[in-house]
């Protein structure tokens, strides 16, 4: 990077750092505009949905948006644009750039990510068309934007509120709360992405993970019944998980305690859960597992799909001073390993040939294969969803210490490539 490209990070660190957090995008394209000569600048927030974009922009009252501005909230607006297979689209799920010549000049999307978590895209409108060069840049800028937007929206309901294609009822508002700050997750030794399509009734599941030094720790459970009870009972188990993860303890140990935790406070509407529980030992890929009554995890290797054979348990709960037995399995490299909840096994969503789908995906970055996968849900059970459908996919790659190649925050070595109807 030159000075001048150093000159330009400078000041839209400062400008940032100078606005409120609700201006700090703002405040980012603002800088753009002048440094690029730029016609306009904006940013698109993927929605919680994972099927839009969404345009945020602040428009006071007395300068009216258009009467298909989208949603209001005071002086702020967000337009719902919804994915097309168009270059919007594409820029987004494939993590690359795109460049369109238009009416009013070049308009460019570039991805704006962070270890392969899709936040939103940069729209540049640019008088004339940008060289590689340029367009990398716009990248980079584009990565530091994520940055922006994941430390501002601490600060403000404003990203939130935009993304948030429909309301949110009480229950709904709990299971959001229980779930990792980022769906997907992308390391040297591993890719991973979860998915949750609710119910109309919220149905209690959540997944979650945490990366430690040389270790990777995930969760997928899923809470019986449905509404604030079932939501109140996963927010007991996430909880205690998290807890007992953090000081430490073994996985038959956070079983355990969830166990108890469960039986004790859980109400009488949702009285256990079920859950696959699983740490993966980073140098050496020996995954461990714990299966409390829960579907089996699924493994896809050499082009086949098999379920995980592990010591059966009971739900987290159920009994009191239960003992929870673990198995393992040892990984290999391009080995794909699937958790799902039973809104993707059961009642209507049974009729999902689930194996053959995976297949399917193979070949799609985790992020990507997820969202497949959920969508193949709706197809046959949907619109609307009588149990929550969740599932988390960690693809193995077995290069544990090894840094990524990547690109404005996208490992480019495993981008999904150009997708199709």
């Amino acid at each position: 990077m030159d000075l001048g490209e150093t000159s330009m990070l400078g000041a839209v660190l400062g400008a940032v750092e100078d606005a409120a957090p609700v201006d700090a995008v703002e405040a980012i394209t603002r800088e753009l505009v002048k440094a690029l000569d730029a016609r306009s600048a904006s940013f698109l927030i993927a929605d919680l949905g994972g099927r839009a974009l969404v345009r945020l922009v602040y428009a006071p009252q007395e300068h009216p948006a258009g009467p298909d501005a989208g949603r209001r909230r005071g002086d702020e607006v967000a337009t719902v644009l919804p994915f097309d297979g168009g270059p919007t689209e594409q820029a987004l799920r494939t993590q690359t750039p795109q460049v369109l010549d238009g009416d009013d000049g070049w308009t460019v999307w570039a991805p704006v990510t962070e270890r392969g978590e899709a936040i939103g895209l940069l729209e540049l409108v640019l008088p004339d068309e940008p060289d590689p060069r340029a367009v990398q840049e716009i990248g980079r800028i584009a990565h530091l934007l994520g940055f922006v937007v994941i430390a501002n929206r601490r600060h403000t309901d404003l990203f939130e509120w935009g993304q948030r294609t429909t309301p949110f009822n009480l229950s709904a508002e709990i299971q959001r709360r229980l779930l990792p700050g980022a769906f997907t997750c992308e390391a040297g030794a591993f890719a991973l992405s979860g998915w949750l399509e609710p119910a109309a009734s919220i149905g209690g599941d959540t997944f979650d993970y945490s990366l430690a030094r040389d270790s990777l720790h995930f969760s997928v459970t899923d809470a019986m019944g449905h509404g604030v009870a079932s939501a109140l009972t996963a927010t007991l188990g996430v909880g205690s998980l998290r807890n007992t993860r953090r000081r430490g303890r073994s996985l038959v140990e956070q079983a355990e305690v969830a166990n108890a935790a469960v039986a004790e406070h859980a109400s009488a509407a949702s009285t256990f859960i079920t859950a696959v529980l699983g740490r993966i030992d980073l140098a050496g890929g020996v995954c461990t597992l714990i299966n409390a009554g829960h579907l089996p995890p699924l493994l896809i290797r050499d082009g086949r799909v098999e379920q995980v054979r592990l010591p059966r348990n009971i739900p987290l709960g159920m009994l009191p001073g239960t003992t929870f037995g673990s198995g393992e399995l040892r990984l290999s490299a391009g080995d794909r390993l699937v958790i799902v909840t039973d809104g993707v096994r059961e009642r209507r969503a049974a009729q999902l040939d689930l194996p053959a789908e995976l297949l399917q995906v193979a070949g799609l970055h985790p992020r990507e294969a997820t969202r497949a996968l959920a969508d193949a849900v709706l197809q046959v059970a949907g619109p609307v969803l009588a149990d929550d459908a969740t599932l988390l996919i960690i693809d193995w790659y077995g290069e544990h210490g090894q840094s990524r190649r990547t690109s404005a925050g996208a490992d480019t070595d495993r981008a999904s490539g150009p997708l199709t109807d």
